[in-house]
């Protein structure tokens, strides 16, 4: 079973995977902030510009986005759940941010309006179906010469705690999910080489990869959380009762207790970030 199309349809999958995230919407913030502000200052953002943030989540990167762009400008998140949209509008509405707009789509396929002058994502592109279509179609999302950042996952075993879990689920389940750098999932744009070949297939010029690093500290109990809550093994155990999810929790506990030191496991976000010119 691939990490990735646990279902046909994306949009199920996302719909309730984005329930999920949204329940641990300030944990992946928290997590995931450094990351998101490499991926707004690679972008270069000046004011007045209008920005496409895609797979925007609960729309962390977006309100980033929009501080750079101010209300003169204009920030916009797309994803495929409505639920974690939902959360996007009441934070937006919340913090009184002017210039933001939330729309869900599908980038694979949305006709995207106006042009944009970048397009940023933080883990938000490695899930397409068909990344050359989506690429083309972002490509035909910005202006020319407008700006492509984004952040992905490299590869499994430059993120080796990933598959600890899994490994440690595996006895307990029919089956666990698979990491896949071919397919849509967390590493389908693992790759470097594939990602520039679907970029420049896109349209994208000047292409740019580089590795970008973060320790991520986290609390033992927040690294489980990732691990049985956010992470792939979250719809594998969702069929099993009780027993099962009991045995798998005991497991991957076991298996993780060697990453952490006084409370506090340092799982490194090993990823890349990529930038290009449409």
């Amino acid at each position: 079973m691939s990490d990735a199309v646990l279902e046909k349809d994306m949009s199920a999958y996302w719909d309730r995977a984005g329930k999920v995230w949204v329940e641990q919407q300030a944990l992946l913030d928290r997590l995931y902030a450094p990351i998101a502000k490499v991926v707004v200052d690679r972008a270069d953002l000046r004011a007045g510009e209008r920005v496409l943030d895609i797979g925007c989540g609960a729309g962390a990167t977006t309100f980033e986005a929009a501080w750079r762009v101010g209300p003169q400008g204009l920030a916009v998140g797309a994803d495929i759940s409505g639920a974690l949209l939902q959360l996007a509008r009441q934070r937006a509405g919340e913090a009184g941010l002017e210039g933001v707009d939330f729309v869900q789509a599908d980038a694979q396929t949305h006709v995207f309006d106006p042009p944009f002058d970048a397009i940023i994502s933080r883990f938000g592109v490695m899930f397409f179906p068909d990344p050359f279509a989506a690429f083309e179609n972002l490509r035909r999302a910005v202006r020319p010469g407008g700006r492509l950042v984004f952040a992905s996952w490299r590869s499994a075993e430059d993120n080796a705690i990933a598959g600890v879990p899994l490994e440690a689920a595996a006895p307990f389940l029919p089956s666990v999910p698979v990491f896949e750098t071919d397919a849509p999932g967390r590493f389908g744009l693992a790759d470097p080489d594939r990602t520039r070949t679907i970029l420049e297939a896109g349209g994208w010029r000047n292409v740019r990869i580089e590795p970008l690093d973060d320790p991520t500290p986290v609390s033992f109990d927040e690294l489980l959380t990732m691990s049985l809550r956010v992470g792939p093994l979250n719809p594998a155990l969702a069929n099993q009762d009780e027993a099962v999810r009991e045995k798998v929790r005991e497991a991957v506990t076991r298996a993780l207790e060697p990453y952490v030191k006084d409370g506090v496991a340092r799982m490194n976000s090993a990823c890349w970030l990529v930038s290009a010119e449409g």
